[in-house]
């Protein structure tokens, strides 16, 4: 196939502000507006965050950098666009725009590292969905997981040595680095679904690196349904390394790759009053967003996808 290869990198999408929470709320729950209650509360969040909605702008710096990299790597080769699940720009207008501007191939990239059906495979759904509605391709493959890329390993690795040396010297040597991703519901462990077993090599891979002697993982930002969601909860994990007489915690949200609710409030708030008031001192690595060396590691990807990085590059 002639032409650049299109590369539509998918995000799960943001309010533009308090005003649009409502919105996005109801387009989370499929069309079912929340209750007063339940936007009040979600309100409240990004109030204490400082009404702060960064991901949209974070996609796109991202998305600008992984072309500026791949350009590198092939002049004219690739077009990147940017797809949205819950915002705009949402999945089935990029698609839409990559037929009319005559892209042929595209690569999918979900920027989240790790696979679940119900999560990169939703992305994965809408894009498909996308392409029946109208023929004509662009004709897709898809990036299903990235969790052991070795840049994006190295990336990881190098922010928890960071964050390890920001904990005060006294909590260093009796600390714990707790791995983290959004939680899921528990089903899918009756699924077979790799999401977990690929956060736990997450952990291993950074942690072989580093030579890190105490390691956990843990679950964050379930959602508030009935059914049972993936545990230990991070909070949870944070009292009980408490409990076991260690002086500081160092979470890596390895499942996140961009700075939004579910760092800066679930983990910068929520997180670091649960180990404040289990007296643990707390760090959170810094989100990799578009810093330079996790947009080569994003390049590095998709690359390797399509077989035009050596193997030993690849995940």
């Amino acid at each position: 196939m002639s032409g650049p290869v299109g590369v539509l990198a998918m995000s799960y999408g943001t309010a533009a502000g308090p005003e649009d929470v409502e919105r996005y709320y109801t387009d989370i729950r499929g069309g079912r507006p929340p209750s007063p209650e339940a936007l009040a509360e979600l309100l409240a969040r990004y109030e204490a965050i400082g009404n702060r909605f960064p991901l949209t702008e974070i996609t796109l710096a991202q998305a600008r950098g992984l072309e500026e990299e791949l350009a590198r790597a092939e002049p004219g080769g690739f077009r990147v666009y940017v797809g949205m699940k819950h915002s705009p720009p949402f999945i089935r207008d990029a698609v839409a725009r990559m037929r009319a501007d005559g892209i042929l191939r595209a690569v999918g990239l979900v920027l989240a590292p790790h696979y679940s059906r119900l999560s990169v495979g939703t992305y994965v759904e809408r894009v498909r969905a996308a392409l029946a509605e109208s023929p004509g391709g662009p004709q897709f493959t898809f990036v299903e997981s990235w969790y052991g890329h070795p840049p994006f390993v190295e990336f990881l690795a190098s922010r928890v040595a960071e964050a390890l040396a920001r904990l005060p010297e006294e909590a260093r040597g009796r600390s714990v680095v707790v791995f983290t991703a959004h939680s899921l519901p528990a089903r899918i462990l009756d699924e077979g679904d790799p999401y977990p077993r690929q956060l736990e090599e997450t952990a291993a891979l950074v942690s072989a690196r580093l030579g890190l002697a105490h390691v956990r993982t843990a679950w964050q930002s379930a959602g508030r349904t009935p059914e049972p969601w993936l545990g230990p909860d991070l909070g949870e994990v944070i009292e009980e390394a408490a409990a076991q007489g260690y002086r500081g915690v160092v979470v890596c949200p390895c499942g996140f790759v961009a700075d939004h609710l579910e760092v800066l409030y679930d983990l910068d708030i929520e997180a670091a009053g649960v180990a404040r008031a289990a007296g643990l001192a707390f760090v959170r690595t810094e989100s990799p967003n578009a810093h330079p060396a996790f947009v080569r590691a994003l390049a590095g990807v998709v690359l390797a996808h399509l077989g035009r990085i050596p193997a030993e590059a690849r995940p």
